[in-house]
C-alpha cells in the first residue's frame, strides 16, 4: 500500500469506527489507556534508548522531561476520565423555569495530531492521551527527524491500540500536507509558526478547529533586584536542557547593565558545575537533532562576540553552551527563534529599553523575569502578552498540569495539559431539560401588556 493510499485508507476506517459509537463508551476509553500504560512500562528502556539515539538525552533527562510526564498523565486520566466525561450540572435560568441545565462533553470525532522532534515522545503522547480519553479516534504523524523515537511510537501504538482507533503514519512534509488536506474533526499541531500557518489554512477549508502549539523568541529579563547566582543556575538549566531545543526555553537575556559582568561569571560557573569544563564529554549534555539544524545554529555564531562556549563539532552534532554579547536586532541570531544552545545577552538601562526589545517581536510562547521587586513583576505581567511564564525560574510553568499550556498570537492557538487536554478534544454540548408540569405563558404571543412584566423580571434576576 502506498503512503497516499495508506493515509486515505486509515482516514476512512477511523471515520467508520467512530460512527460505530464504540469510542463513546467510557470504559472502552479507560481500557485503551490502561493498555497503553502497560506497553509503555514494558518498553521503558527502549524509550530511553530511542531518545538517546535521536537527541543524545541521558536517561535522567529522558525520564524527567518525557517518560514520567506521560506515565503521570496516564495515571491521572485512568483515574479521572469517567468523572470528566460525565454530564455537568449548570445552574438553570429562571426564565426557563421549570428546567434543568447540563453540559455534555462529547468527542469531536476523527482527530489528527502532528508532533515535533524536540520532545518526540512526550509531545506526541500527551495530546494523544487526552484525545483518546475524550472518545476520539487519532491518527498521529510524528516527526521524520526523530527517526528512532517515531518508529518506537509506531510500535507502541500498534501494540496498544487497534488501527481503527489509533494509528501512527510516518512520513515527511508531503505526508503531512496530504493528511491536512483531508477533512478532520480536530487537528492538534506542535511545531513552528510558518508550518502552523499552513496547517491553519488547510483546516480552514473544512472549518476544522485546531490547537497550534508554536513558539517564538522568549525573553528573559533580569532586574537589578534579582538574586544573580540563583538566576544563573536556573537559566543555565532551563536554556541548555535538551541542548536548548525547547520551545519555551529563554531565547535571549535582557539584563540591567549594572549586573551584566557578575551574571556572566555566574553563568560560566554553573555551566562548569553542570557539564564540566568540557561539555562535549558530559553524559548529561544532549546533541542537536540533525545536520541541517546544526548548520543553521553555527551560522548564528558568525560575526558575534562569544563570551562563553562557541565550540562545535559537526560529526557529533555538538554545540557547546554558548553566551553571545550584545548582538544587534538585525543579526541572524536575533531575527528568529534560536532553538539551540546559544543564548544572547543584552543589557538595558531602563524599562523603556525592555519595552523596545520585547515589542519588536511577535508575542512569545514563554517569558521569564528574575526579580525581587513586586512592582516590577506586576508591571511586566500586565505590560506584555505571552503564552505563560515564570518569576524567578525558567520553563517550569510546563510542570504544573493545572496550568493550561499554550501560546497567543504568533505563538499559538488554544492550550492543553491535564484536564484541559480532555476539554480541548471535547465539544461541550449544552442542553436544557424543560419540565412540562408548568408552562408560564408570558413568552407566548400575543405580547400586549407583557413587556413591563419581562423588564421587571429581568431587573429582579
Amino acid at each position: 500500500m502506498t503512503e497516499i493510499n495508506q493515509i486515505h485508507h486509515f482516514h476512512q476506517v477511523q471515520q467508520e469506527f467512530f460512527k460505530s459509537q464504540q469510542t463513546k463508551d467510557v470504559i472502552y476509553r479507560i481500557t485503551a489507556l490502561q493498555k497503553l500504560k502497560a506497553v509503555l512500562k514494558h518498553k521503558e528502556q527502549e524509550i530511553y534508548d530511542a531518545l538517546a539515539n535521536d537527541l543524545g538525552k541521558s536517561e535522567f533527562e529522558a525520564f524527567i522531561t518525557e517518560y514520567q510526564v506521560i506515565t503521570g498523565e496516564l495515571d491521572k486520566y485512568i483515574k479521572k476520565t469517567k468523572k470528566w466525561a460525565s454530564p455537568r450540572k449548570v445552574r438553570p435560568s429562571l426564565l426557563n423555569f421549570p428546567s434543568k441545565a447540563r453540559q455534555y462533553p462529547e468527542p469531536y470525532g476523527n482527530t489528527l495530531i502532528i508532533s515535533p522532534w524536540n520532545y518526540p515522545f512526550q509531545l506526541a503522547l500527551a495530546p494523544l492521551i487526552g484525545a483518546v480519553a475524550a472518545g476520539n479516534t487519532v491518527i498521529l504523524k510524528p516527526s521524520e527527524f526523530s527517526t528512532a523515537t517515531s518508529q518506537l511510537l509506531q510500535d507502541i501504538i500498534d501494540e496498544a491500540f487497534i488501527p481503527q482507533h489509533v494509528k501512527v503514519i510516518q512520513g515527511d512534509a508531503a505526508v503531512a500536507k496530504e493528511l491536512t488536506s483531508l477533512k478532520w474533526d480536530y487537528i492538534f499541531f506542535t511545531g513552528s509558526p510558518p508550518v502552523g500557518k499552513a496547517i491553519y489554512q488547510a483546516a480552514a477549508k473544512h472549518l476544522t478547529p485546531v490547537t497550534l502549539e508554536l513558539g517564538g523568541k522568549n525573553p528573559c529579563v533580569i532586574h537589578e533586584s534579582a538574586s544573580l547566582k540563583v538566576a544563573a543556575r536556573r537559566i543555565v538549566w532551563g536554556k541548555f536542557l535538551n541542548a536548548g531545543q525547547t520551545c519555551i526555553a529563554p531565547d535571549y537575556i535582557l539584563i540591567h547593565e549594572s549586573m551584566k559582568r557578575e551574571f556572566i561569571e555566574h553563568v560560566q560557573t554553573e555551566i562548569n558545575n553542570f557539564f564540566g569544563v568540557n561539555p562535549k564529554e558530559s553524559p548529561d549534555f544532549p546533541r542537536i537533532i540533525r545536520k541541517q539544524h546544526f548548520e543553521k545554529l553555527v551560522e548564528m555564531l558568525d560575526d558575534q562576540q562569544i563570551l562563553i562556549g562557541g565550540d562545535h563539532d559537526i560529526n557529533s552534532l555538538f554545540i557547546a553552551p554558548t553566551l553571545l554579547d550584545e548582538p544587534s536586532r538585525e543579526s541572524t541570531v536575533m531575527q528568529q527563534e534560536i532553538f539551540g544552545a546559544i543564548l544572547p545577552i543584552i543589557s538595558y538601562k531602563n524599562q523603556g529599553d525592555i519595552i523596545q526589545w520585547i515589542d519588536s517581536y511577535e508575542k512569545s510562547l514563554g517569558a521569564y523575569i528574575f526579580s525581587n521587586n513586586t512592582r516590577f513583576e506586576q508591571w511586566f505581567i500586565q505590560r506584555f502578552s505571552y503564552g505563560g511564564g515564570v518569576i524567578n525560574d525558567s520553563i517550569v510553568q510546563f510542570v504544573n498540569e493545572r496550568l493550561p499550556f499554550g501560546g497567543v498570537g504568533n505563538s499559538g492557538i488554544g492550550n492543553y495539559h491535564g484536564k484541559k487536554t480532555f476539554e480541548t478534544f471535547s465539544h461541550i454540548k449544552s442542553i436544557v431539560h424543560r419540565g412540562t408540569w408548568l408552562d408560564i405563558p408570558v413568552k407566548y404571543a400575543p405580547y400586549d401588556g407583557k413587556l413591563n412584566i419581562i423588564k421587571k423580571a429581568l431587573r429582579w434576576l
